[in-house]
């Protein structure tokens, strides 16, 4: 072995090798368990989100794959319409071309070659991450097959009635063209204003005040409403107001919608640009004007003063108007919440337009069902809440989209307008007689990215053929996703699964939270606090790293603030840490809330995690290669360390497959953490080095021997879910001492525990044995008394019991607690000053005297007092500032007055050690 763990140059060495021999296919014909990848878009990058994620889902694959079951994690991508139109018609604008002058056809056929040169760079990213998909069954949501799957949904649900093409209010893209849905849309708090405006009554008798955001939109107003309760204005319902600028009459309406007490209780009405309004002018039956053209430009439907002006330049215009005309009251500045499309960063516009639709309702109630009768579990519960809170609320789904990239809609006109929808153009013609002198044209627009995505879990497998892998695979196993797609994806495909395959998708839907920084602030470009997962594997320097936060802002004046808090935060840039090191990290962190920090000081942790299992692993290598570890039929004594150890792993392994069965990977992690660093590591490798010792029986070491090989090979295959590289690479080099064979550790069968094997006596003597020894280390500790210093000890109090451990584990305590001498003392024997440790009833005494230097042991704990002093004097002064109390986060209030608590708790042990040492 190599004497320094070194991630670089065995990661590569081993994804190679298990995707050569073909390791990621389901193996064998055992219990089929399945999941699905979340397909990210083919013109994605690995970010921290993915890479959580994924680190769960091949977590419970490879956990899968060695407890024997088939299993499949199926690979894909998504075709990302309209991120993929934008990457390659900016690619055309770099040479002087639009989509528009190669033509539909020619453009999908740029799409497709920049999709084979230059698309799947995320799932090059995963395999970084030793992500271990079947990615010979890799699908991608536009070849051929889930093309077939996609029209094969749409026709079969038109020709039910679930799918229709009507005019509706939509989220509308002005620089895209296109509908998007509100997963694409991206609210964020902006500053703007609130003008207040006259509408006066066409008799001139009297006047309403209103207030909008957005004063362009009065030009296509069809009513003013007020609360029917509202006394203010119940006279005036149903009476005309003259539309300043239009000369339109428009009424006001009793609408229950209205909130009385904001502004002046009136509000202006303008169905065709406003979500809440279009829901009012449908329970009135209100005209529905819209203003806009498909690029937010004024249209023919408002004054020819306004036409062919931007939305914005419009809204000046109409501004100054009104105060002209006197109709201005006020205009006051306002924070507002102003939606932007997350690729074009345009101001998204509530647009009227034709569209085709899901008739949702029929499949929501289904899917609803599904999960109110447990055939699917959210794993947290809670989650099932939010689900039937949108289900129960649900409205019909626009599904499609005014791009070129994408499924076309499978949907035909006539020179009439008439449409036709089927497979095809001549299976149309059959199904509707229509004769081939009638010309047909295919409808231009292509089907939401989510229309193909609902169908992941069956189309992937083959649907609608009735393949051997959708009979095994479906339904799947478990969904991983988080929160923010339950509404967008997730009901999907429930809804379009038991719809066509009369099952549910997945058993349990395992709901995790999504990764923020260590101060729990969303990540993100603009705030400059973004991490790249390829960076924490391989290492970055500063300059890069400052560059990547800086380049491309869509505020860039940004720039400065973010670069200097990147220069603070990471003076020598990022250290490489390995792909373990952050999938450790990743599972660590998988704890059931909504918001999961991720905090460079753990992943720093787990880097010293690996390198702790490396150096274990070369011990145990040095002290049993050409040894006998229990592989020939000579006899095998086990010393109570051995029985202690044996007995620990398999109540690790009990807990490890309970926390991976409930989904509780965070504790998962840490319960071999703490078994591996701290129990194996930090105790059994000391307990083993004297009983190895030349002295010893050759049974007793043979013993020995073999349980550090036979435990240290199980807790790499404990591991192996998690951290495959470094456990890969030891179980070549461990396995053959502890008898096993195979080629590779992830298909070797996952530990499984053994309650024959527990020494509950084991258990309790080695515990005896390890808080004798800690007691000691904590004085030495405390009195500051070096660590190769042998000590004499004086105990105290002990029982019969207590003095029967003693004489059976005389020899590991004087070694491993360094001890000189034991001397024990009678009840009444009064003892020195000395240092105090209790061990149960029994008492560990240390005579100080002789031991440590008394004047410099008190010049020391002065000085550090003197620190805490100082530090305990800021704090008290800031809590005690009014200032602070009033403008600090609670958080940072709680912690400062932790550290107070913390402090003085350190000044009291300080004192009684000062004491103590006074006295000798």
């Amino acid at each position: 072995m190599e004497k320094t763990y070194n991630p670089h140059t065995l990661e590569q060495h081993w994804y190679t090798f298990w995707e050569e021999q073909g390791y990621f296919a389901p193996q064998g014909t055992a219990n089929p368990y399945c999941i699905m990848i979340p397909p990210p878009n083919v013109t994605g990058t690995l970010h921290m989100g993915h890479a959580f994620q994924d680190t769960l889902m091949d977590l419970l694959s490879r956990y899968h794959r060695m407890m024997g079951d088939s299993t499949l994690w199926q690979a894909g991508t998504d075709h990302a319409g309209i991120a993929t139109q934008m990457v390659v018609e900016r690619q055309l604008a770099a040479r002087g071309q639009t989509r528009h002058d190669l033509g539909r056809d020619a453009f999908i056929q740029q799409v497709w070659e920049w999709k084979t040169q230059s698309g799947g760079q995320i799932t090059r990213q995963l395999r970084r991450m030793g992500a271990s998909l079947d990615w010979a069954q890799e699908r991608f949501t536009m070849d051929e097959g889930l093309s077939h799957a996609v029209r094969e949904v749409f026709v079969r649900l038109y020709d039910e009635g679930l799918i229709y093409r009507g005019k509706r209010l939509v989220n509308w893209d002005p620089v895209l063209h296109t509908a998007v849905s509100d997963l694409e849309v991206q609210s964020q708090e902006e500053n703007g204003f609130l003008w207040h405006l006259r509408y006066p009554l066409a008799d001139g008798s009297d006047e309403v005040i209103v207030a909008t955001t957005r004063p362009e939109t009065m030009l296509g107003d069809t009513a003013v409403a007020v609360h029917p309760q509202d006394k203010r204005y119940q006279h005036l319902i149903g009476k005309p107001i003259a539309l300043p600028l239009t000369g339109r009459l428009i009424p006001i309406i009793a609408d229950e919608h209205v909130d009385p007490q904001f502004g002046s209780g009136c509000v202006k009405i303008t169905p065709a640009h406003d979500f809440n309004d279009y829901a009012i002018g449908q329970r009135h039956h209100l005209q529905l004007i819209n203003i806009f053209t498909i690029d937010a430009k004024l249209n023919d439907n408002v004054p020819m003063a306004y036409r062919g002006l931007d939305r914005f330049t419009a809204r000046n215009q109409v501004v100054a108007d009104l105060e002209a005309a006197g109709l201005l009251v006020v205009v006051k500045p306002h924070k507002l919440m102003i939606p932007r499309g997350d690729r074009s960063h345009a101001v998204v516009e509530p647009f009227l337009t034709d569209q085709w639709y899901v008739k949702v309702a029929p499949l929501a109630a289904a899917a609803i069902k599904a999960v109110a009768d447990g055939r699917i579990q959210f794993i947290p519960d809670n989650w099932k809440k939010t689900y039937f809170e949108w289900m129960y609320h649900i409205e019909d789904w626009c599904i499609s989209r005014q791009i070129w990239w994408g499924h076309r809609i499978p949907a035909w006109y006539d020179d009439k307008g008439q449409e036709y929808v089927g497979y095809n153009e001549a299976q149309v013609r059959e199904k509707y007689q229509i004769p081939a002198t009638v010309t047909l044209e295919q409808d231009a627009d292509v089907l939401d990215t989510w229309f193909s995505s609902a169908l992941w879990p069956f189309s992937t497998l083959g649907w609608p053929e009735n393949t051997e892998r959708l009979k095994t695979f479906y339904p799947t196993s478990v969904l991983v996703t988080g929160f923010d797609i339950i509404f967008f994806w997730v009901a999907r495909m429930i809804m379009m699964g038991l719809k066509f395959m009369d099952e549910v998708p997945f058993r349990e839907v395992y709901i995790h939270g999504l990764i923020r920084d260590a101060q729990g602030q969303k990540m993100s470009k603009s705030r400059g606090n973004v991490l790249d997962p390829l960076d924490l594997i391989d290492g970055v320097d500063l300059e890069t790293l400052v560059a990547k936060r800086t380049t491309g802002l869509m505020q860039p004046e940004m720039a400065p603030a973010i670069e200097r808090a990147t220069r603070t935060q990471y003076p020598q840039g990022i250290s490489a840490f390995g792909t373990d090191a952050l999938r450790f990290t990743f599972t660590a962190l998988a704890s059931t809330g909504r918001d999961i920090r991720f905090d460079m000081g753990r992943i720093e942790g787990y880097r010293n995690f690996c390198n702790k299992l490396w150096n274990a692993t070369r011990y145990v290598l040095m002290n049993t290669e050409g040894q006998d570890t229990g592989l020939t039929a000579a006899p095998v004594e086990l010393s109570l360390a051995d029985r202690w150890i044996i007995s620990l792993l398999q109540q690790v392994e009990e807990q490890v497959h309970q926390q991976i069965k409930t989904y509780r990977f965070d504790i998962m992690a840490n319960t071999l953490y703490e078994f591996v660093w701290n129990e194996y590591c930090d105790w059994y490798l000391e307990f083993s080095k004297p009983l190895l010792q030349a002295d010893m029986s050759a049974a007793a070491q043979r013993g020995t021997r073999r349980t550090l090989v036979r435990v240290l090979e199980t807790s790499l295959r404990l591991l192996h879910p998690i951290m495959p590289f470094i456990t890969e690479e030891l179980w070549q080099k461990v396995a053959p001492l502890a008898g096993k064979s195979g080629k590779t550790i992830m298909l070797q069968p996952y530990p499984q525990p053994d309650s024959a094997k527990i020494d509950n006596q084991a258990l309790q003597e080695i515990e005896w044995v390890k808080q004798f020894i800690l007691g000691v280390r904590r004085i030495r500790a405390e009195m500051d008394i070096a660590p190769g210093k042998a000590l004499p000890v004086l105990l105290q109090n002990g029982s019969a019991e207590d003095q029967r451990k003693l004489n059976d584990y005389m020899s590991l305590l004087t070694r491993l607690a360094r001890l000189e001498t034991i001397t024990w003392l009678n009840a009444q024997t009064t003892s020195p000053e000395a240092a105090i440790a209790l061990v149960g009833e029994l008492r560990i005494l240390i005579p100080l005297a002789g031991l440590i230097d008394k004047d410099a042991e008190l010049k020391r704990l002065q000085k550090e007092m003197g620190k805490l002093h100082q530090e305990l004097e800021k704090c008290q002064n800031k809590l005690n500032n009014p200032n602070f109390l009033t403008r600090a986060p609670q958080e940072i209030i709680d912690k400062e007055q932790q550290r107070v608590a913390e402090m003085n708790a350190s000044l009291q042990q300080l004192n009684a050690q000062a004491n103590r040492i006074r006295a000798i």
